[in-house]
């Protein structure tokens, strides 16, 4: 099948009505019974999970499920910025004059992602990460430092595939995706976790109750179906983890960079 055609065929299907209705299915209890089999063709660790396979109500139930207390321990070095979700990291790196640069082949700005927010010059010259949820992750969201809830926004979207093929045939999925944004600050700055929907993602979720003020590794929201974050460090906050670079998988909790202290960034 050639491109064209696919990307023609993914046109059609990434539609808020194709999404609202594989997430009304995955919520049916009728597909409770593809619960193991699901679990099975994705390989997904099931023994992590905070209840048995026959204890989740529905296919989503088990899609968003929680883990067991201590599957995801905290990097517990001072000032470490973490992974908020177990993840393929598809791109990371500095923020060059606004633009995240090379994101499988394709540039985006710090403008279109953030729709226009006047906080985009506070990231024109931050660090950013591009993290991937397959099928097979943990798909909670958890607050990547201890910080306090500033704003959050809903921006209204498309929902087309953000996997290999959606990132580098679509057309600049990541800032035409419905994204929710929230904006956390710390000691030393200032984060933006976007949270971009996806092809049969039927939303995304805060968690509740959520509090303004929020701990490292804290559950902030979750994906029901398979989607990205996009992790954005304000502008001098946050160096980078050497360890880490793009093709690398992570966990939730392990470290993804280091925040600067202040006398540190005015060196």
């Amino acid at each position: 099948m050639n491109r064209w055609l696919m990307r023609s065929m993914t046109e059609l299907s990434s539609r808020k009505s194709v999404s609202r209705l594989t997430g009304r299915l995955a919520k049916s209890s009728l597909s409770r019974r593809f619960i193991p089999r699901f679990a099975a063709l994705y390989r997904i660790p099931v023994e992590e999970a905070e209840k048995s396979l026959r204890e989740y109500a529905c296919l989503n139930d088990f899609f968003t499920r929680r883990l067991k207390p201590g599957a995801r321990p905290l990097d517990s070095e001072e000032g470490a910025l973490l992974s908020p979700v177990d993840a393929l990291i598809t791109s990371c790196g500095t923020i060059k004059d606004g633009q995240l640069l090379q994101v499988k082949g394709q540039d985006y700005t710090i403008e279109e992602l953030l729709n226009g927010s006047p906080r985009t010059g506070q990231y024109e010259h931050g660090y950013y990460w591009v993290l991937y949820l397959s099928p097979t992750d943990y798909h909670r969201i958890h607050s990547p430092c201890s910080g306090t809830i500033v704003e959050s926004e809903h921006v209204p979207g498309k929902v087309y595939p953000v996997n290999d093929f959606g990132l580098t045939c679509m057309r600049r999925v990541l800032s035409r995706n419905e994204r929710l944004i929230t904006y956390i600050r710390h000691e030393e700055g200032e984060i933006a976790v976007v949270k971009v929907g996806a092809l049969n993602v039927s939303s995304i979720r805060y968690a509740e109750p959520l509090p303004n003020r929020l701990e490292a590794g804290q559950e902030l929201a979750y994906f029901e179906f398979g989607s990205t974050v996009v992790l954005l460090a304000e502008n001098g906050t946050c160096g980078e983890c050497e360890c880490r670079k793009a093709g690398d998988r992570v966990k939730m909790g392990q470290k993804l960079g280091k925040l600067k202290e202040a006398e540190e960034k005015v060196r």
